[in-house]
């Protein structure tokens, strides 16, 4: 698998989140308060994380959208089977995809679907959520343009990966792109074609392209980098903008 994904020392130790692991239904999730005094009280936001799954990274990221304001709900996609990120590089992910591990079991839009439906609907019922909002990275991008505009009404990806043209063309609200520079699931080629169908189909959409970061950039980067935090940093806020404006 040609994608890389950089995980820092320093990102590891750069905070304690703040949210609590919770159940939805038979499956594993963090949720993330919004802060009270700038709380969007009928919005929230599901996180569907890439194969990483919920670590600390994809928490840190969660509890931030709450200090926007955010109620944000990260639901395990994977049964306990996401990857670790030392598994990556020269990982079979179609492999993955189509077997799993330990008896997860496959993590195809067979067995993925449902859990996302099951985490809007817990939004929903157990949050009083009534807009939600959603983030996906990576593999997960594929599940939040799958259920945009059914279940969710607003969505932000980056890098997204394995989207199909049908899917992207089915999407039934704004959805907004962080793209990075260095890519190979989402290269210039499909950036370019993921604009012509949105603009096609007269989407609301925007789309960014971030310099000098590759996949990965807008959950883990390293800090200590100045180009990858500006695009860590304004990714984070292309989203919270997006949703402020197309969600509340």
């Amino acid at each position: 698998m040609a994608t890389r994904f950089k995980h820092d020392a320093e990102e590891k130790t750069r905070g304690t989140p703040a949210g609590k692991t919770v159940k939805v239904g038979r499956h594993d999730a963090y949720l993330a308060l919004a802060n009270s005094e700038v709380e969007r009280k009928k919005s929230g936001i599901l996180y569907v994380p890439d194969v990483l799954g919920i670590r600390q990274d994809s928490m840190l990221l969660a509890d931030q959208f709450a200090a926007a304001g955010y109620t944000t709900l990260i639901i395990d996609l994977y049964n306990g089977d996401a990857l670790k990120v030392e598994e990556v590089p020269g990982l079979d992910l179609q492999a993955w995809i189509q077997t799993g591990r330990n008896g997860s079991g496959p993590h195809t839009p067979t067995e993925i679907d449902p859990i996302v439906r099951e985490a809007a609907s817990y939004m929903k019922t157990d949050l009083g959520v009534e807009r939600i909002g959603a983030v996906g990275f990576s593999f997960g991008s594929k599940y939040v343009v799958r259920h945009l505009g059914s279940g969710i009404q607003v969505a932000y990806v980056a890098y997204p990966s394995f989207v199909d043209d049908e899917e992207l063309a089915a999407i039934g609200g704004p959805l907004s792109i962080a793209a990075a520079e260095t890519e190979t699931i989402f290269s210039l080629e499909k950036r370019i074609r993921a604009e012509e169908i949105l603009r096609q189909n007269g989407n609301v959409y925007q789309i960014n392209l971030f310099s000098g970061v590759s996949h990965g950039f807008a959950v883990t980067c390293d800090l200590g980098n100045r180009r990858e935090r500006f695009g860590k940093e304004q990714a984070f806020k292309q989203a919270v903008e997006f949703f402020d404006y197309w969600l509340i």
